[in-house]
């Protein structure tokens, strides 16, 4: 698996994550661009844990049941 594979799935958890949490602050009432710098800041916080943890994962080669139920394919 290539870098273009890990920037995909970052971008594809980084990009979900930054829209609810926008649209949390949105739902406040009271946007401000900090508001938004902070969802920002937080999306690529997160996808940058969830992309770590699934890296180590894969060069490690453990056993993830809960991961191996995800990428099963119909």
């Amino acid at each position: 698996m290539g870098a273009a594979y890990w920037i995909k799935r970052y971008l594809l958890a980084a990009v979900p994550l930054f829209a609810i949490l926008a649209g949390v602050e949105y739902a406040k009432g009271t946007p401000t661009q900090a508001d938004i710098l902070s969802a920002a800041a937080w999306a690529v916080v997160a996808a940058g844990v969830f992309i770590g943890s699934q890296y180590r994962r894969y060069r490690k080669n453990l056993a993830c049941s809960a991961c191996d139920m995800l990428n099963k394919r119909p």
